[in-house]
């Protein structure tokens, strides 16, 4: 299925019905009185995270949702049905805000979490509101109101834990395939990652984690250069970043230590707060050094990049530093889910 993680809809709740002027007519009866229902509500439409959905795609070619109208109300105080709601089901993840005015709608984060949209108008008043002591016939009534209606953007950002960045060609699919089932596209070409990847990496029965794979990023994809620029707000919810560098790229004229600045510049023009999330340098393709120059040359890369974070040396081909990374991952996370539990209880 095509990946789509961005739509626009327009969603028209249904109209309140109409109230009724009616009077009551039976036999012996002569002056039964007012007896007009009232009109149905209108329907209203609603969003649902559902996990079983992981993209927008049926939002890009069905982009116009209406619910039903209330029905109009009936003599002998019957009021009119209400209309049917519509339930829209969107992926976990799913935020949706208004295209007019920018205002947050919903942020659906968890499963089944369900949000209002658009709100079905109320029904009108029959006559019999209207009776009193001195008007004993009234023939007022009023009209169902209109339901409400937006346009509205959905967004999905991927709910992952932890987020691969880095240069096209700087092995996360291949890091991915070598931690998790996932298994994205792998050529000697850039841009084979065309779309966001998700994998699960199980370190035993009980711990595990996932992560993210987006495409590459080049410099300039803050203003639209390359295909990353795309995808970067998939990574605003993830708790750890790992910045992969290829430390031994084919073109000889190619610098990491430029690269992996440039990765940090596009972060902060795109979302400052995203280029100040908790991130690791991941040093990847060791395996095509040869082994008396390994320890020199990334040492020389960390000085120059001016790096004083932690640091990982790794080979994805191989798996060489896979395990021990994800272990640390792993325990990162774990640390801060305690701090977190803390915080809350403190709060509480």
């Amino acid at each position: 299925m095509k990946f789509i993680d961005e739509a626009i809809i327009q969603i028209h709740a249904g109209k309140g019905g109409d109230g009724v002027a009616s009077f009551r007519r039976e036999k012996y009866v002569p002056r039964g009185g007012p007896d007009g229902g009232d009109g149905g509500r209108g329907g209203s439409i609603w969003a649902v995270a559902d996990r079983n959905i992981n993209t927008l795609i049926d939002y890009r070619y069905a982009r116009i949702h209406r619910a039903a109208h209330g029905q109009r109300g009936q003599g002998g105080n019957c009021y009119g049905r209400g209309g049917e709601d519509v339930v829209l089901r969107v992926p976990v993840g799913t935020v949706i805000t208004d295209r007019v005015t920018s205002e947050l709608v919903a942020d659906l984060k968890r499963h089944e979490q369900k949000a209002l949209l658009a709100k079905g108008g109320s029904g009108g008043l029959g006559n019999s509101h209207f009776k009193s002591s001195t008007n004993r016939a009234p023939r007022q009534f009023t009209r169902g109101e209109p339901g409400e209606e937006r346009e509205l953007r959905l967004e999905l950002k991927i709910l992952a834990d932890v987020g691969l960045l880095g240069m096209p060609n700087a092995g996360k699919s291949t890091f991915i395939r070598a931690v998790s089932a996932a298994r994205p596209k792998v050529a000697d070409y850039p841009f084979t990652t065309l779309h966001p990847q998700l994998g699960t990496v199980r370190i035993d029965h009980s711990r595990s984690f996932v992560i993210a794979d987006i495409p590459g990023l080049v410099e300039g994809a803050a203003e639209g250069a390359g295909l990353g620029h795309q995808f970067l707000r998939h990574l605003a919810r993830t708790r750890l970043l790992l910045h992969l560098v290829d430390i031994a790229p084919l073109d000889e004229h190619a610098d990491p230590v430029r690269e992996a600045k440039a990765i940090v510049r596009e972060l902060r023009k795109f979302d400052p707060a995203l280029q100040r999330k908790p991130r690791w340098l991941v040093i990847n393709k060791i395996d095509l050094l040869p082994p008396e120059i390994r320890e020199a040359r990334w040492q020389q890369f960390v000085r120059d990049l001016g790096w004083r974070g932690k640091t990982f040396i790794i080979s994805a081909l191989t798996g060489e530093g896979c395990r021990e990374l994800c272990l640390a991952v792993a325990g990162e996370l774990e640390r801060r889910a305690q701090r977190a539990r803390a915080d809350a209880e403190e709060q509480g």
